[in-house]
């Protein structure tokens, strides 16, 4: 039968993170080496005290409420209070499988465009093509480590002729690695409020801000922000697919709506994972311990990939927080012309096929083709392993905990030359 497919779906390709993570280990299974700094995967182990409680739930069959199992949500609720002081409770908050669904459905029910800061997450701007969703992108410049300024959202809303819509802003930044400083916040809050915008504040990196200094744009914007998180960056947890919404009062309508959608498409999210997701919530010292050795790794190895980068002549914002990188190869872009790299594309997949070094292109962040950068995600490392050598010795170099990225980033710099 002749495909008929939606003209709004038939032109979309695989995301382009499964993508390359399927293709490494495509490459793996041949027996080629690779180094997978593609793919943005938490390298550590979920906590004990957290699998614990999902082996001590694993018998929990029964379909949960729509909108999460409300003990999870009264925890989840508690933890923003706790962390950012928001004013919330088990009512503002929805449980889902994974983030990403959350924002898909946020994206079919709310009205109004959707505005990107350039670059941004590879599946935000598929998702309003998905939704016929008209969507904008928003220009970043090396100068603010690619991070959206409440200036440029002014202009560009009273260009655009933005009175109402969602922006999406994720910080720490997926790819750039970079987070907005409190004053950048308060201001763009402001812009937010005079052009009723809707902020989707994704803060999924949150816990990995590398210093634990994360603060929410919720703070300052509270009425008009939905703050996006889950299990699967900083818990280790991405394949357990546990996403959390907390919306401001004033959308409960919202809140409800989209738990209307969910009915219907996905029903709930997996009953053992959200009674273990309690545990992980509750916080404590077991976590606490937990999450000061990732950041404390993760800022490690980002410090020495930043420094090695610099040394070849590849810039890129210094690290903040997560577990990116955003590298430009501009400099040299005549040596990789006259090699035939004319795009973002085609140098990521000539530095995996000669090096075995694994990138995303820029492409897939919101840039023109021929831009030539990429994200890097230096997380190709036994995390279970840096844990326990970080305790030991807090002094620890980046080749100890992550010899394989260090290796990577070496491999890019000699194959440049």
């Amino acid at each position: 039968m002749k495909p008929y497919i939606n003209k709004n779906i038939s032109s979309l390709r695989p995301s382009a993170t499964l993508a390359i993570n399927e293709k490494s280990q495509a490459l793996m299974d041949s027996g080629k080496e690779v180094i997978r700094l593609g793919f943005g995967q938490s390298p550590f182990p979920v906590p004990t005290v957290v699998t614990k409680a999902l082996q001590a739930n694993a018998h929990q069959k029964d379909y949960l409420p729509v909108k999460g199992l409300l003990k999870l949500r009264e925890t989840v609720a508690t933890y923003h209070q706790r962390k950012f002081g928001l004013n919330c409770t088990a009512e503002d908050v929805l449980i889902g499988p994974g983030s990403k669904e959350l924002l898909f459905i946020t994206q079919l029910i709310y009205k109004g465009a959707l505005l990107l800061p350039q670059p941004s997450w590879v599946s935000y701007a598929p998702q309003a093509e998905l939704t016929s969703k008209q969507h904008y992108w928003l220009p970043t410049t090396s100068r603010n480590d690619y991070m959206l300024d409440a200036q440029t959202l002014d202009k560009h809303c009273e260009k655009w002729g933005i009175q109402q819509g969602i922006l999406i802003l994720n910080y720490p930044s997926n790819p750039t690695g970079s987070t907005f400083k409190k004053k950048a916040l308060k201001e763009i809050s402001a812009v937010a409020r005079k052009h009723r915008i809707l902020i989707l504040s994704d803060e999924i990196y949150g816990d990995v801000h590398h210093n634990g200094k994360h603060e929410s744009i919720a703070k300052y914007y509270p009425e008009g922000t939905i703050v996006s998180s889950g299990l699967s960056k900083w818990c280790g947890a991405g394949g357990w697919r546990l996403g959390t919404f907390v919306f401001p009062k004033a959308l409960r309508w919202l809140v409800n709506q989209m738990a209307v959608v969910a009915s219907e498409t996905f029903t709930t999210t997996s009953a053992p994972i959200q009674y273990a997701a309690v545990r992980a919530y509750q916080g404590g010292k077991s976590i606490d311990t937990y999450l000061a050795g990732s950041r404390q790794v993760l800022g490690i190895i980002a410090q020495e990939v930043y420094r090695l980068l610099k040394k070849y002549k590849i810039p890129t914002p210094k690290p903040k927080g997560g577990f990116y990188l955003m590298p430009d190869f501009s400099n040299h872009k005549v040596s990789l012309n006259s090699r035939g790299i004319q795009t973002s594309v085609q140098l990521c997949d000539q530095l995996l096929a000669d090096t075995g070094v694994a990138l995303l292109p820029l492409e897939a962040f919101g840039y023109s083709p021929e831009v030539l950068g990429a994200r890097l995600s230096y997380v190709d490392f036994d995390g279970a392993k840096a844990l326990k050598i970080i305790k030991k010795n807090p002094d620890a170099t980046a080749k100890e905990l992550a010899p394989k990225v260090i290796k990577g980033i070496r491999s890019i710099g000699d194959w440049l030359k």
